[in-house]
């Protein structure tokens, strides 16, 4: 009978220390839940800045991608002048070698002028016995005077060339240079713009990070309240279940007790028989549930269907989009969250490198596009594309034909990189494939 009452005694004594306990983790679990709520509220309002500054990088980063294509194009220019200032030059050279040789022919006439003077044209008025003679050397004497007005001239003539030619050079000079600093001192203010607001994106990602990993600690200690609360009421309703089934014992127990007085007063023999038959029974053996098995996953495979075309036979043979060290391979973890996987690689280049194409397609996409900076998109054809981000500038235009080897881009670390990369992805039917089956090693 003691024996019996033991556990429903523990149980009534243990019973209110469960119940305090719980009430102490339903408060601090109430606090737990606060906390989280704020901590989502601040992140919200974190998220919401992230975004706008974000926005204002992807104006700064298209700016500073179509300053770089004007600058590309000014350099192209520059190149076309320096050509055309070669030739001028070499003209130039020309003119003066034409005006120290008619400078020359100039005094060499002038020399002999000076030195026969105007007497042997007097000798010739005077003297007339050879009318033939006379009318020759007045011939001569005109032709001279005709070669040297002519030569004056063409002197004159070449030395007024001359100098335009120098203008002309100075003056393209002088705006190519103009041009030139306009388009580096817009380029060093956009630099800074996209400096300050990275330096705001990265502080809005560390207290991103931190919130981030407070929450998770506050969802983790609610986690870890939770199951204690969840232990606490599994203990409290063993306790009241034992303690149930204490009581019923007892009472069967008290109930056979008086069955058997009962019994022994009517005959012993019939005594014994009934005190044999009201020995109770072993209280049942509750066997412990059985843990539910983990489920299996799905079978998945991988196979998929072959597309035919001219990209595709290319397998193996394409070159790399730049030159560089692989930073990220196809499928690694990006960052922290094992998660989140690479669906591409990460090449690393110097900033303004430029990004050639690996094969013959069409662009579909050339613009700002959040996480990837600067992205161009080209489409092969068969279901194929191959991506090209965190770019610098960019060099093509939607819609435009491109050749395998021609640039599209330059390398840069547009997207919030924190150092200069190429995003370089391949796409089959919408699924990534591993660059590194299709490029050469």
């Amino acid at each position: 009978m003691l024996r019996a009452l033991l556990p429903l005694a523990l149980s009534c004594l243990l019973s209110p220390a469960f119940a305090d306990e719980r009430a102490q983790t339903q408060q601090q679990l109430e606090a737990t839940r606060k906390d989280i709520a704020e901590l989502q509220n601040a992140l919200g309002k974190v998220q919401a800045e992230k975004a706008g500054v974000q926005k204002d990088l992807q104006t700064t980063e298209t700016q500073i991608g179509t300053l770089e294509k004007q600058v590309e194009a000014l350099q192209q220019q520059l190149k076309k002048t320096e050509g055309e200032l070669e030739r001028l030059d070499k003209e130039k050279k020309k003119l003066q070698s034409a005006r120290v040789e008619q400078q020359r022919l100039i005094a060499i006439q002038a020399r002999a002028a000076y030195q026969s003077g105007r007497e042997e044209y007097l000798k010739l008025l005077l003297n007339q016995q050879n009318p033939e003679k006379f009318a020759r050397t007045l011939t001569y004497y005109d032709y001279l005077s005709k070669a040297r007005l002519e030569q004056l001239r063409a002197f004159n003539q070449t030395l007024s060339q001359l100098a335009g030619v120098e203008q002309d050079i100075s003056r393209q000079q002088a705006q190519l240079l103009a041009e030139r600093g306009n388009l580096d001192s817009r380029k060093h203010d956009l630099e800074a713009v996209r400096s300050e607001r990275q330096q705001v994106l990265a502080k809005l990602n560390g207290d991103l990070k931190q919130r981030n990993q407070a929450l998770q600690a506050r969802q983790q200690d609610q986690a870890d309240l939770n199951q204690v609360l969840k232990t606490i009421e599994e203990t409290l309703a063993r306790q009241a279940r034992e303690a149930e089934e204490a009581r019923q014992r007892a009472l069967l127990a008290e109930q056979e007790a008086q069955k058997r007085r009962q019994q022994e007063a009517l005959a012993r023999a019939e005594a014994e028989k009934a005190r044999g038959a009201a020995r109770s029974e072993p209280a049942p053996v509750e066997e412990a549930p059985a843990r539910p098995r983990q489920p299996l996953g799905p079978v998945v495979s991988s196979d998929g269907a072959s597309y035919g075309g001219a990209f595709s036979a290319a397998r193996g043979k394409l070159p790399w989009p730049v030159n560089g060290r692989l930073l990220a391979r196809f499928g690694d973890a990006r960052g922290n969250d094992a998660r989140a996987k690479w669906d591409g690689v990460l090449i690393g280049a110097s900033p303004g490198t430029q990004v050639r194409a690996v094969h013959g397609g069409r662009v579909v996409f050339a613009d700002w596009l959040r996480g990837a900076g600067l992205l161009v998109i080209l489409d092969h054809g068969n279901g194929y594309l191959s991506l090209y981000g965190h770019n610098q500038s960019l060099l093509k235009h939607a819609g435009d034909i491109v050749k395998a080897g021609e640039a599209v881009s330059t390398v840069g670390d547009s997207g919030g990189q924190e150092s200069a990369g190429l995003y370089f992805a391949i796409r089959q039917q919408g699924r990534p494939a591993d660059p590194s089956q299709w490029c050469r090693g």
